[in-house]
């Protein structure tokens, strides 16, 4: 089994959406997924917009922030980030893990910007709009997982 591990900053809205959207669409049992925040507060819910989408998505979710810890570095195969900044501190806190940490779209091939913007803080809509660029990465991802 594959462990892949999203990362964003606090583990709220971006990288709680990115692990519940490929647990929906990887379905074959191939894959453990997991989501941490290199500034987590430990605990705190998902945002509730972030919430909102994943349901206007048909995706019930529950989900506790985890800050990034060398449990969790240790425990991924992979570990796809939402920013290039997100990355560059992944490899300095953990040199180790150096080899397997790639931005999402970095790792997906997808040109151009390598980040996903943040929506926190914005409205619905700019949670449905990274929700779509995520989306759009994770099926990326599949087909290059099943290429």
């Amino acid at each position: 089994m594959k462990r892949i591990l999203f990362v964003c900053t606090g583990n709220t809205c971006r990288s709680p959406m990115a692990e519940a959207l490929f647990k929906a669409k990887a379905t074959d049992g191939q894959w453990e997924v997991r989501s941490a925040g290199v500034a987590a507060f430990d605990g705190q819910p998902a945002s509730l917009h972030a919430m909102q989408v994943l349901a206007e998505r048909g995706i019930d979710h529950d989900h506790q922030a985890r800050r990034l810890n060398d449990d969790l570095v240790a425990w991924a195969d992979l570990i796809l980030t939402m920013t290039q900044g997100h990355k560059t501190m992944i490899q300095s806190m953990f040199p180790g893990a150096a080899e397997k940490v790639f931005t999402l779209r970095e790792y997906v091939g997808v040109e151009g910007m390598s980040d996903i913007a943040d929506p926190f803080g914005g409205t619905v809509e700019d949670y449905r709009r990274c929700a779509e660029e995520i989306e759009e990465s994770l099926d990326y991802l599949i087909n290059k997982f099943t290429g």
